[in-house]
């Protein structure tokens, strides 16, 4: 009868038991299984064995969050309002563009929402166990503790097993532990002393997969109780991160509607003091809020990052909340996993050495192919060996001898000929223990022993060094010195194995042990392996570099393989950079973390809280990171971070939920588009934002200095609501498509903290919109005293022109327009001539005057309009020239950062 372990709770001890325990304590039968009723009885008692993904929201949520923005509750008070008042245009237009902005928000979140939903899978669909003494087949969610599991090689792990049969089962734990060499298992109890995850060797994790052998366990842990759920559990303690787009945005928000309120009461309490009629204030302190606040703003900003979005879909990133777009443009760290993100999580021969020669000869890559000298050494890499040709002409089975048998292939040697050559005639196996394999072939005189496995177990069993007959036959050879050439390989990062050879004139009886077998070998020689760096990395390493960011590696594996792949990719510059272990960061504090974090590049041997801890140090000393990953190690880290980067080929599930952007090609250059595009984006925000601010402060000054310069109200509110959305709405619009300004990538990232309106944003705003007013005041002063009947259309197109002269100024905020040229950004350049006829037929069409309170103008008067509004473009040309001679004074940027 199935029982509840003994040991269930928080010890988490079943490496460290025998497995006849364990199964006692669950009171099943291995050869037997649970019954129907006990899976049952303990599917209710657990649940199912399943993580709790991201719930998708409901359209309707959707909807809510679309106008639930700070800037759109003012702007639906502000038509609530105007209706009251009666005024049912100001209402409409204003529903309109809210309805607008909503619509745009909802397509791309419930897009973002049905990409995500095709990505996610299950980290194991299906499980084969062992139930009322029959194989079954059944969902992976419907795994139970006490089930007995078995496993062949190519099987996803449905759950956290303690192994109890095992037969050359090896496990890639690469997604867990961030390793990419598979690692051997056994079904033995371990010592008493504390075991990382990787080392815990007779147990077999949930979402890990099985690439070699064979193997039978127990199910001991499923769902959130599994180590891979205990990652997720993480991310539960991790609230995600408001992006710097959402925070300006929020504070220009709120600083706009308290400067509105205040303006509207001024105006409001200085007309009924001065005897206007309380309605007709209302009427004007209305059309300034509207004037003020730039509702196509929120529009705006959700059709940018889509737009970025779509840009981005089309090169291999999938963006899951449209403002980590505009993220990338301020990060200033890039924290990135090693496995599968710089690296191609494939292992590769990199080096070779022979023991022939009185040195030995030597082959590394990217010296053409192995030649003769190496033949040998590759024949025994490749009968020593496990690998198998699969329906598609690739390779099944271990990684590590996988390359061996690529690199044996690159020199003319084809597995499948030598095996049938020199057919297998008997082995040893591969343990932990020995940590070496042998293979007896048949030879022309008798049969030969192939070994392979690490140095220090294969080296000392040496007694000479293989040499071919014709070079004199087998030679003395130097233990210590050939440990010492191994031990110097390692340090380059290079996963390395030593072959050996013995003669046998007849083949061994099974019954003799490996031990009496693997003596008296002659050495072969080395070979040096490496997970090595993704072709592209490199370049995107050194760009990242150049635009300002700095790149850290954060890992799982080994101190010198993680320094060799960072000084190949140059994320450090020489051998002797510093690696921080995660056995050194568990004795740091957080002050002593937080001194290192700004010179350490390399981490090592870390674990997922201890990535988090990094994340937050660079955090705290104000740096802006992003994670990349492709892990469920990477998954805390990718939710803490300021923007998470997951991989969507090789990702896993809980990765793909903790991150904003999934790169679908798995590929870490395509963070560098990224970035740039979210540099452009956050500029042509900026544009937008100083764009749109500039008119309405234009607007502002027009309505508010009129009535203290005793004019009368300059233009009525159907004009302020036309000016907004012509203008605003279409060359605003059009200002997303503005290309990338020069050098965007040779600048620094913003500071986090830098406010939207930094570099004089705010100055421009108020005296560029002082100049539109004083335009428009001007003529209507000049039109007034010369008995001019149109004075109010002639401010009324004076304002609107002038903001289309100053969309054109600002289109960059140093190069010239002429240097730009007026074609580089076709859509604005049909939006200003669109704005020009629109605003033309509101002067000259008749059936619009009476709509617009317009009347057509005369030729003088009309050029008149359009020279006083060309002054806003003379203005702001000469404000860049001043610019560009500081920033020449100043001396170039410079972007790097130490």
């Amino acid at each position: 009868m199935a029982t509840e372990p003994k040991n269930a709770g928080d010890d988490r001890d079943w490496h460290l038991r025998e497995a006849d325990a364990l199964v006692a304590d669950h009171g099943v039968d291995p050869a037997y299984g649970l019954r129907a009723h006990e899976v049952a009885q303990l599917a209710q008692r657990h649940g199912a064995n399943e993580l709790p993904g991201n719930t998708r929201r409901s359209f309707w949520a959707l909807v809510v969050e679309q106008f639930s923005d700070f800037m759109i509750l003012v702007l639906i008070a502000a038509a609530v309002i105007s209706g009251l008042v009666g005024d049912l245009v100001d209402t409409l237009v204003i529903l309109v563009i809210v309805l607008l902005n909503g619509v745009i928000g909802l397509v791309q979140a419930w897009r973002a929402d049905q990409a995500l939903a095709a990505l996610q899978r299950l980290s194991a669909s299906h499980a084969t166990v062992m139930r009322d003494g029959q194989v079954q087949k059944i969902a992976a969610r419907a795994l139970v503790p006490g089930d007995i599991v078995m496993l062949e090689a190519g099987n996803k792990v449905p759950g956290d097993l303690r192994l109890l049969e095992v037969a050359q089962l090896k496990v890639d734990e690469s997604a867990l532990t961030g390793e990419s060499v598979t690692v051997d298992k056994h079904a033995e109890v371990l010592g008493d002393d504390a075991h990382a995850l990787g080392d815990r060797l007779n147990m077999a994790f949930k979402g890990t997969t099985a690439t070699h052998g064979r193997g039978r366990g127990l199910v001991v842990a499923t769902g959130m109780d599994t180590e891979l759920g205990r990652v997720a559990g993480l991310l539960e303690n991790n609230p995600g991160q408001l992006t710097p787009l959402q925070r300006r945005l929020a504070v220009f928000g709120k600083r706009v509607a308290i400067a509105v309120l205040g303006i509207c009461a001024v105006i409001f309490v200085a007309g009924v003091l001065r005897g206007e009629a309380p309605l007709q204030m209302v009427l004007v302190a209305i059309s300034l809020a509207v004037a003020a606040i730039p509702e196509a703003l929120p529009a705006v900003v959700t059709v940018l990052l889509a737009l970025g979005a779509r840009r981005m879909v089309s090169a291999h990133a999938l963006i899951r909340s449209l403002p980590a777009v505009e993220t990338l443009g301020s990060v200033t760290y890039i924290c990135s996993d090693k496995t599968g993100t710089l690296t191609q999580n494939r292992m590769q021969a990199q080096y070779l050495q022979v023991a022939n020669g009185l040195q030995g000869e030597r082959w590394e890559r990217g010296a053409g192919a192995p030649d003769a000298a190496f033949g040998e050494l590759l024949r025994a890499a490749v009968l020593c060996n496990d690998v198998t040709r699969d329906p598609d002409g690739g390779w099944n089975g271990d990684p590590t001898e996988t390359a061996l048998t690529d690199v044996a292939s690159e020199a003319g040697i084809d597995k499948p000929a030598l095996d049938a050559l020199c057919a297998r005639q008997s082995e040893r196996s591969f343990d932990s223990v020995r940590k070496r394999m042998t293979t007896f072939h048949a030879a022309d005189a008798g049969f030969v022993a192939y070994t392979k496995g690490a140095p220090e177990s294969v080296i000392p069993l040496c007694t000479a060094r293989w040499r071919d007959a014709a070079d004199g036959g087998p030679g003395a050879v130097d233990p210590d010195a050939w440990l010492a050439q191994a031990n110097a390989l390692a340090a380059r990062g290079l996963r390395v194995l030593a072959l050996a050879r013995r003669d046998h004139a007849q083949l061994p009886a099974d019954g003799v042990g490996a031990d009496a077998l693997e003596s008296q070998l002659q050495l072969i020689g080395l070979i040096g392996l490496i997970d090595p760096p993704r072709l592209e990395a490199a370049a995107a390493v050194a760009e990242c570099k150049a635009a300002g960011i700095t790149p850290v590696m954060i890992t799982g594996d080994h101190p010198a393989t993680a320094r060799a792949i960072a000084r190949a990719l140059g994320i450090v510059d020489d051998d002797q950079a510093p690696v921080l272990t995660g056995a050194d960061l568990a004795t740091l504090d957080d002050d002593d973390l937080l001194a290192r974090a700004a010179h350490v590049r390399v981490y090592a041997r870390v674990d997922p809280q201890q990535k988090i801890r990094i994340v937050e140090a660079l955090q705290q000393r104000g740096e802006f990171v992003a994670m990349t990953g492709d892990g469920v190690n990477d998954a805390p880290a990718l939710k803490r971070a300021d923007i998470g980067v997951a991989m969507g080929l090789g990702g896993t599930d809980v990765a793909r939920e903790a991150s904003s952007l999934v790169l679908m090609d798995d590929n870490f250059a395509t963070i560098v588009g990224a970035v740039r595009e979210g540099r452009r984006i956050y500029d042509n925000i900026r544009k937008f934002v100083r764009y749109a601010m500039t008119g309405n402060s234009g607007e502002i000054w027009t309505i508010f200095l009129a009535p203290m310069l005793l004019l009368p109200i300059p233009i009525l509110p159907i004009h302020i609501l036309w000016v907004n959305l012509v203008t605003d709405g279409l060359p605003g619009l059009a200002l997303a498509a503005e290309p990338a300004e020069r050098g965007i990538m040779q600048r620094a990232p913003r500071p986090p903290t830098e406010s939207l309106f930094a570099n004089g944003m705010w100055q421009h705003i108020l005296g560029v919109g002082l100049l539109i007013g004083g335009l428009c005041l001007g003529v209507q002063a000049w039109a007034l005293s010369t008995g001019h009947a149109h004075w109010q259309t002639m401010v009324f197109t004076v304002l609107t022109l002038s903001q289309m002269a100053h969309v054109l100024a600002i289109r960059s905020e140093s190069e010239p327009l002429w240097r730009l040229g007026l074609l580089s950004n076709r859509p604005l350049l049909g939006a200003v001539l669109l704005t020009f006829a629109l605003q033309m037929a509101t002067i000259y069409v008749p059936v619009l005057n009476p709509i617009f309170k317009t009347q057509p103008l005369s030729a003088p008067e009309l050029l008149l309009c359009l020279a006083l509004s060309a002054v806003v473009w003379v203005v702001v040309e000469v404000e860049k020239a001043w610019r560009r001679s500081r920033a020449a004074s100043a001396g170039p940027l410079v972007a790097e950062r130490r």
